[in-house]
Order: C-alpha cells, then sequence, then structure tokens
C-alpha cells in the first residue's frame, strides 16, 4: 500500500482483506444510521436525526458499485423518506425477524452470505449479523454484540459510525483515497 493510500492503523490487514470480498452491506437504522433513541414531538410524529456525513458515505458506497440495503424492525415514513433521498433502493421495514429478511437480502442480490457486511447495535441485529461475512457495529452499540462483532467503529451510531465502516469498505477495495480526492 503507498504512503498515500495508508489505512487507518486500527484496520488489520485481515479486517483490509474481509472488507475487500464484501459487495453489498445491510444497515441497521435505530441505533446504528440514528443514535438509537425514539423521539416523538408534541403531536405523537416520530422523529430521527441522520448524520450527513453518514449519507455521504452511503453515497459513496452506492457511487462505487456497492449494494447499500436499509433494514428496520420499525416502519417509518421519515425513514423511506430519507432512504429515498439518499438513493438506497433496498429498504425493508417492519421486518423483526431480522435474519429471515437477511436471507431475503441474500435472494435478491444472488450474493452469498459471504459477500455481505451487515451493520448492526443490538441483539435483534444477531440472527442476520451472525451470517454476514463481516459484522460490524457502532461503537456504542451493545456489549454483546460488540465482543462479536469484527469491528466496533470508534464513532457512536448516528454520529459518523456508518461513515466510519463506509471508509474501512472502501479502504479494503483500495477506493478509500481516489473517493476523498474526488473531492478536490
Amino acid at each position: 500500500m503507498s504512503a498515500g493510500n495508508a489505512p487507518d492503523p486500527r484496520w488489520s490487514e485481515a479486517l483490509l482483506e474481509r472488507a475487500g470480498g464484501v459487495r453489498a452491506v445491510v444497515f441497521d437504522i435505530d441505533g446504528v444510521m440514528t443514535d438509537g433513541r425514539l423521539y416523538r414531538d408534541d403531536g405523537g410524529q416520530e422523529i430521527k436525526a441522520f448524520h450527513s456525513r453518514d449519507g455521504l458515505g452511503l453515497k459513496a458506497l452506492m457511487r462505487n458499485g456497492f449494494t447499500v440495503v436499509a433494514l428496520t424492525a420499525r416502519t417509518s415514513n421519515l425513514v423511506q423518506v430519507r432512504m429515498q433521498e439518499l438513493g438506497i433502493e433496498y429498504l425493508l421495514q417492519g421486518r423483526e425477524a431480522k435474519g429471515e429478511a437477511f436471507s431475503e437480502i441474500l435472494q435478491r442480490t444472488g450474493l452469498d452470505a459471504a459477500q455481505v457486511a451487515y451493520m448492526g447495535d443490538d441483539l435483534v441485529d444477531w440472527p442476520a449479523m451472525r451470517r454476514a461475512g463481516l459484522k460490524l457495529c457502532p461503537g456504542d452499540a451493545d456489549g454483546w454484540i460488540v465482543e462479536r462483532a469484527d469491528y466496533a467503529t470508534r464513532a457512536g451510531a448516528g454520529r459518523g459510525a456508518v461513515r466510519e465502516a463506509a471508509e474501512l469498505l472502501l479502504a479494503g477495495h483500495g477506493l478509500l483515497d481516489t473517493w476523498r480526492a474526488s473531492f478536490r
């Protein structure tokens, strides 16, 4: 690897190699793309905060040929709108049985589980996450999940964890510096 393409020191060569085999990424919403707190306004409307840096990371993945899937146990019009804004084609909402949803994703994409990364934060994610070729989680995920993940981000949920995961995957494919240079 050239000096200009030096990986993050927290990313081992083995982790980067595994990331290099990933072609699709499944992201949980609450506790991964958001901080996991469920906000309601006085009228009972659900409110969620998404980080713009995470959005840019998701777009980078898609622009570089990754299939991006958003999977959530909850159902929210707000989530549908945000995923449409980002251009995410695969959104599965109201899917509490995430292991079954993961099987459906594999069937839809034609990929093997080893080619798919999963980023989740809590026990409900484990049935899908355990099958993924690369298990990712935010640094503030449930401790049991953190212990079993291949990589826990430094950033917290809804505060850059998705972007950090996206950069890891781009680095694994040798695309991180090229993506960053595209903004110069």
